[in-house]
Formats: structure tokens, C-alpha cells, sequence
């Protein structure tokens, strides 16, 4: 009786979600990812990569091979030509990151040290990482409902920042124009290329930068943005 009642429970469950439409389905399911990967998100590196690789790429690209979506998952012409431009004009933030305080308190996340062999598997699993949380945010959620028009780009940048609040001050405030900038050049370019080289870039490159002394004196910057109401 109770294999039955589960079974009857399981149809009700599959029919309802069959009837939503893709975009439906699409924030239903990125609503049970970010719930699952807030709850149980490991802190070591080599677990994280694991995990996030289930999670937020195998079940986007689970429910979009169903639905016959690409989710991002694309390249073209247009594609690696916004990845060189949005990776150069990311580039000064990162160098300039990499010289503030509060960054090179927190940063690398996960212990590392400048060697190339140590560094390189390190960078490697950066940009899984950064394959990862594009899959889920640009791909997903935005790509992935390209067909709601230019304001696909505005859905993940509230979950974006609420994941980022452990991050340092000057990063969280900056997470939020920043989900809406990659996630524009995506949706531009029908790709999450552009996002996963720029973030996957910016991710080594701040680590590899952090492990060495600042590349130039921060106290410049600090004075010009002294007037943001968080700590540098």
C-alpha cells in the first residue's frame, strides 16, 4: 500500500512538472539547486569540485540534454570575441583587487602556494569551479531563458549576491553589477564562453597575484574610493 501511495505521489509530481513550460522548469529547478548548494556545500577544494560539478553542472546540463536546451553550453564567433573583450575589461578590477587589504586577507580561499607545480592543478580546479557557477547562473538561469527577452540577465543577480555574502565587503557590493554584466554579454552572445573565461581567469590570476607582494601601491585607490561605505 505505501509503494503504491508513493508511486501514485511520485505521477502527480512527474504530470505537474510536466506541464510546466521550460521556463518554469528552469527556475524551479535553479530554486532546488541553490537551495541544496547552500545546505550542504563543502569547504575543501577537492570536494567542492566534486560536488559543484553534480550539482551545478550536471543538472543543468541534465534538464537541458532532456529538453533539447544548450543552456550556454555553445561557442561561436561572437562567443570568443566577447570572452577577449569582457576578459580585458575585467582585468584592471582584478589587478587593482589584488592590492586592497580586506582581498589579500581573504584570498586564496584554498591553501595553495606560487610553485608551478602546485599552482597549476590549483588553477585548473579554479576554473571547474568557474565552469560551474557559469552553468548554473549564466547558463540556467540566464542563456537557458533567453526566450524571456533581455530581462533573463536580471534573475540570478539577488541569488548571486546572497552566495557572495561571506565574501569580503568590497566584493559582495560589486557581485550584484557584476552578475548583470557577464550575464549580458552572454545573452548577447548565446554562450556562457564569455563568462567562464573571464571568471575563470580572474579567479587564477587574483590567487596567483595575492601570492606575491601588490603589483603597485594601493593607497591611491583607497583614498579615491574612501567614499564607499565599506571597508577596502
Amino acid at each position: 500500500m505505501a509503494t503504491e501511495d508513493g508511486n501514485r505521489v511520485l505521477g502527480v509530481v512527474r504530470d505537474g512538472f510536466d506541464r510546466l513550460s521550460w521556463v518554469q522548469k528552469s527556475l524551479l529547478v535553479g530554486a532546488i539547486l541553490t537551495v541544496v548548494w547552500m545546505s550542504a556545500v563543502p569547504t575543501g577544494l577537492d570536494r567542492r569540485i566534486v560536488f559543484d560539478s553534480v550539482l551545478l553542472i550536471g543538472g543543468p546540463l541534465a534538464l537541458g540534454i532532456t529538453h533539447g536546451r544548450h543552456i550556454g553550453w555553445n561557442v561561436n564567433r561572437v562567443a570568443v570575441r566577447n570572452a577577449v573583450l569582457l576578459s580585458m575589461f575585467v582585468l584592471p578590477f582584478y589587478l587593482v583587487g589584488s592590492t586592497l587589504p580586506t582581498i589579500r586577507e581573504f584570498y586564496p580561499i584554498w591553501e595553495t602556494s606560487a610553485a608551478p607545480g602546485e599552482f597549476l592543478p590549483h588553477a585548473i580546479k579554479l576554473f571547474i569551479l568557474a565552469l560551474a557557477t557559469e552553468t548554473y547562473y549564466r547558463g540556467l538561469l540566464c542563456v537557458g531563458v533567453k526566450e524571456l527577452g533581455f530581462v533573463a540577465v536580471f534573475i540570478s543577480p539577488v541569488v548571486y549576491m546572497i552566495h557572495h555574502a561571506s565574501k569580503p565587503p568590497i566584493e559582495f557590493l560589486l557581485s550584484g553589477p557584476t552578475d548583470v554584466l557577464f550575464g549580458a554579454v552572454d545573452y548577447k552572445s548565446n554562450s556562457i564562453l564569455p563568462s567562464v573565461i573571464a571568471h575563470g581567469a580572474g579567479l587564477v590570476l587574483l590567487d596567483w597575484l595575492v601570492l606575491h607582494d601588490p603589483i603597485f601601491d594601493p593607497t591611491p585607490f583607497l583614498r579615491h574610493l574612501e567614499w564607499l561605505p565599506v571597508p577596502l
